[in-house]
């Protein structure tokens, strides 16, 4: 059963996205995609790149607060070592900006904006989640 504190939390968070994300749109024009943000800072340093460092500066003290206030939340439950971990999220990072974009980006920016594109990536990823979820459990007779 679900905690009610998960179904709070989850719903504080994703507003928090929500504000977040209507506030970079509204007062600087930009899509908040992280990846594109993080390929950009990496990218050659140009004049509009001081809002890409602080923004990602803010994400990292923002994580940081969390963590001096609710350490519970950053422990690691997979089971696999933080180096693999960090590994792992840099090479999905890299595919996303492969990809022109990540599921949340997708998701989030670009469905409330009405792109057919985002909309398209969004019921594919979904979907195929969905069906690569099914197959597993078939696969592992958990049906």
């Amino acid at each position: 059963m679900i905690e009610f504190n998960s179904i709070r939390n989850a719903l504080i968070g994703g507003s928090l996205i929500g504000i977040a994300v209507t506030i970079m749109l509204l007062f600087n024009g930009r899509i908040t995609g992280i990846s594109g943000i993080v390929a950009s800072s990496l990218a050659k340093p140009n004049k509009d790149g001081l809002w890409r460092w602080m923004f990602l500066a803010g994400m990292i003290l923002g994580g940081g607060l969390v963590h001096s206030f609710y350490p519970d939340y950053f422990i690691n439950l997979s089971g696999r070592s933080l180096m693999l971990v960090g590994v792992a999220g840099l090479l999905v990072g890299y595919g996303t900006v492969l990809g022109s974009g990540c599921t949340s980006g997708h998701g989030i920016c670009g469905i409330s904006r009405f792109s057919i594109r985002s909309i398209m990536a969004t019921l594919t990823f979904m979907g195929l989640g969905f069906f690569t979820v099914q197959v597993v459990r078939v696969l592992k007779g958990d049906f």
